[in-house]
């Protein structure tokens, strides 16, 4: 290199230095490429750029990567370590042209034809600078080259906060490649470029997304869709007024509906939420993020599914993404979200608006229907919120399986897309909204989203503990399909003729499948196990010691017998937790002379139901297994199996839990041999299992943990057994006043007394496991079965409460 170009990049990287931010996506993987730095490197540029190529050196060599201004000396080769793989018309020669490009890699594959035992890895590496389609743009000739290049010294003064983006790809093995071709060069080098440049396309899909148009054009796609056309035409016939009419109508709807999405909002907003998180969170907790980039980049259209907690979710999860190196998806938000100033930038961030119900709004239906549409065939990631609103209670909700079936009617229509659902498991340790989930679950009326609102909400942010966003295993739709129904594909192109009969069926197969896989991502935290064990106790309180031994438990247990390879735990020690808990403020300590006690307040304890329940799913089965073996003193292994197979099913509907009956005996196996590790229980001549009285505590706080549950579904099988009461509605009213009222002589306020759903989604796996036939027929020996069984894990004031209430009426 020339001591004027040797000048010239030593400025330039002075440049650099002072105004450049370079973020290597993903960082954390650049450990698993297996460079072998023994064997030589060429890195491929998709620009002939020197800003690229001097930011890559400072990136190579803080990573201890081979340098790419370097140069590959043997023999009679001195060849360069970099490649641009687009045309050159650079304002200086030094620049390599598309002839250069080729012969220096005749001279590559010329140097491996005589270095047998050498391989060239090669790694393209995608770079570019900002968030923005219109960045980097080819010109053809010299005088619109200078134009551009002048154009971008601006945009480099405008956005020098803008970080410059660098993705590197895994190795491709060059050697490899000329064995697969035997020595034919010109195919060899038509593969390699062919490679590159589709990694480089697909590298830009996955960063940036796809190019989109306008909201006006889109608005005029929809228009011209026969499908809306005819729903026109029928909602100006159904309503007998004019076509014109109607179509003004769809236009509002269409107005209403879509998002207007725009880089340099996100850019903005990514900004501006980066401080606010800072002060809010202690930490956003990322888990499982690479493997979705994987998806994109091999074609895959994406739906995140998250839970849905809190108004945080959709801002932090976009922000998430963002900073995997993924393009923010398209988002699903309810109507009442539509206020200024919330929804013009939530449109300009990818929002679009849906109504909370739209069954007998037809032409609102196919204007959805056909906007969703439109979105896949933009190839936009997309996410909704199955649940369809915030959970109240910390449990995830009975998902809402509309937008869930217009996804399956769009891949109908187009078969060879490639879609793939992302489960995702939003967690946080403090949710801003959970004073009015409780006073919502007791009656009262929810506070319409508004400016004020917002306002609000804004003065209530400060340090909200930690949050955590894990990625669970995704659903590839045409798998799922081929496998489930195979005959899905006689229904392509003739949806909207006419509805195939198993489109319900596997539509809610699949969201009870997505609701199982989020549950399997689920993140524990101390919060989660703090609280667990503290309501677990009577009074709410509990030695710094014996919580302490409980919190040690919980983590044994979680960790030993993972609930799925998905979920994660806190690294924390059992001290590390409680000091860490305790530092928050959520807990009252009062001191004695033997030890310090930890007191939940009363206050407090309803608040932190909502964390206990985040987690309830993985301690379900320790704690049912933990409940009968405490109660009965002593089981055989043969009775417990059959107990928990009775009471699984409904656990399983409540709770998404993802292991089928036929599991359990092994599941049972396992928990069984770690509470015996624990030192908790023993076994009796290999078949009887008992606890050891020196560790009945923390069986007991254990075995806690799931009563209230299996105590609704004793009120419930109770009411149906002795008032034989078979009306869902009734049934369900009936169930929780009894609660509700035997939680108020207990002085027990947890949110799912109050909650309806719960009991609806009781009712309903009671019917389907056939304790309520089809034609509404009690099943009188089977309910009476799982009652005598749930009978024995009551406590007696609690049975009679029950007894007398539903005798007395």
């Amino acid at each position: 290199m020339s001591s004027w170009y040797q000048f010239y990049y030593i400025i330039l990287n002075s440049l650099f230095s002072i105004y450049i931010k370079n973020k290597i996506i993903p960082l954390h993987l650049l450990p698993e490429y297996n460079i072998d730095l023994t064997q030589p490197v060429l890195y491929i540029l998709p620009y002939n750029s020197k800003f690229d190529l001097l930011i890559l050196q400072k990136q190579c060599l803080k990573y201890n990567l081979p340098d790419p201004l370097t140069k590959l000396e043997s023999h009679n080769y001195s060849l360069p370590c970099y490649l641009f793989i687009d045309d050159s018309n650079g304002i200086f020669s030094h620049c390599l042209s598309n002839t250069q490009f080729i012969k220096i890699l005749r001279d590559y594959l010329d140097f491996l034809y005589c270095n047998p035992q050498l391989d060239i890895q090669i790694i393209p590496v995608w770079m570019i600078w900002g968030r923005s389609w219109n960045f980097k743009i080819r010109c053809e000739s010299k005088s619109s080259y200078i134009f551009q290049k002048i154009k971008n010294f601006f945009l480099f003064l405008l956005n020098s906060c803008d970080n410059y983006y660098i993705h590197f790809s895994s190795v491709i093995s060059l050697r490899k490649i000329m064995n697969r071709y035997n020595e034919h060069d010109q195919l060899i080098i038509n593969k390699l470029v062919r490679v590159t440049r589709i990694y480089f396309f697909r590298q830009r899909l996955t960063l940036l997304g796809p190019y989109l148009p306008t909201r006006k054009e889109i608005c005029n796609r929809l228009l011209q869709s026969k499908a809306i056309k005819k729903a026109i035409e029928d909602e100006a016939r159904s309503k007998k007024i004019l076509n014109q009419a109607a179509k003004l109508q769809a236009i509002k709807i269409i107005e209403e509906i879509t998002a207007n999405f725009s880089h340099q909002a996100i850019r903005i907003t990514d900004y501006l939420m980066g401080l606010i998180l800072k002060y809010v969170y202690q930490n956003i907790n990322v888990h499982g993020g690479e493997y979705i980039q994987k998806l994109v980049q091999n074609g895959h259209e994406i739906i995140y599914i998250p839970c849905h907690r809190s108004h945080m979710d959709y801002l932090l999860l976009s922000y998430v993404l963002y900073h995997q190196g993924l393009c923010p998806p398209h988002i699903a938000a309810g109507i009442n979200l539509k206020f200024w100033p919330v929804g013009p930038i939530l449109c300009r961030l990818g929002a679009f608006f849906i109504r909370r119900t739209f069954k007998l709004d037809k032409l609102y239906s196919m204007v959805f229907k056909e906007y969703l549409s439109e979105l896949f065939n933009q190839r936009c990631p997309i996410e909704y919120f199955i649940e369809g609103g915030r959970s109240r209670t910390g449990r995830l909700l009975k998902p809402k399986t509309g937008t869930l079936s217009m996804t399956l009617q769009a891949m109908l229509k187009n078969n060879n897309r490639s879609i793939t659902f992302v489960p995702i498991y939003i967690g946080y340790e403090n949710v801003i909204e959970l004073n009015s989930y409780i006073k919502e679950l007791r009656g009262e009326l929810k506070v319409k989203e508004g400016f004020m609102q917002m306002i609000n909400a804004l003065f209530k942010l400060r340090n909200l503990g930690q949050s955590y966003v894990n990625f669970g295993k995704p659903l590839h739709l045409l798998n799922y399909l081929n496998q489930e129904v195979p005959e899905w594909y006689n229904a392509v192109n003739t949806i909207e003729c006419q509805r195939p009969v198993w489109m319900t069926p596997i539509v809610n197969k699949i969201a009870n499948c997505l609701m199982i896989r989020i549950n399997k991502a689920c993140a524990v935290n101390a919060i989660n196990l703090c609280a667990t064990a503290l309501l677990a106790s009577n009074q709410r309180s509990l030695s710094r010691q014996k919580l302490l031994e409980q919190l040690e438990c919980y983590i044994q247990l979680l960790c030993n017998v993972p609930y799925s390879s998905e979920s994660t735990i806190s690294n924390m020690s059992a001290e590390a937790m409680l000091i860490y808990v305790i530092r928050m403020n959520i807990f009252t300590i009062k001191k004695n002379n033997i030890s310090e006690i930890i007191i939940l307040s009363n206050t407090k304890s309803v608040l932190m139901t909502y964390y206990c329940n985040n987690i309830h799913h993985m301690l379900a089965m320790p704690s049912l297994i933990a409940i009968i073996i405490y109660k009965h003193g002593e089981i055989s292994t043969i009775e417990l199996l059959h107990q928990v197979s009775l009471i699984y099913p409904m656990l399983k509907n409540e709770l998404f839990l993802p292991w089928h009956r036929s599991n359990l005996p092994i599941l049972l196996n396992k928990l069984c041999n770690e509470l015996m590790r624990q030192g908790i229980i023993t076994i009796k001549n290999n078949t009887r299992l008992q606890f050891i009285k020196q560790r009945i505590q923390t069986l007991k706080l254990l075995a806690a943990t799931i009563h209230q549950t299996l105590q609704r579904f004793f009120i419930t099988l109770s009411i149906i057994n002795f008032k034989c009461i078979i009306n869902n509605a009734i049934l369900e009213k009936e169930s929780r006043i009894l609660t509700q009222r035997i939680a108020v002589l207990k002085g027990i306020d947890v949110p799912e007394c109050f909650d309806k759903v719960a009991f609806t989604s009781l009712i309903s796996t009671l019917r389907h496991e056939g304790y309520i036939s089809a034609s509404s027929v009690i099943n009188a020996q089977g309910v009476r079965t799982i009652l005598k069984i749930l009978r024995k894990l009551m406590n007696n004031d609690v049975f009679k409460i029950i007894e007398q209430t539903i005798h007395c009426k």
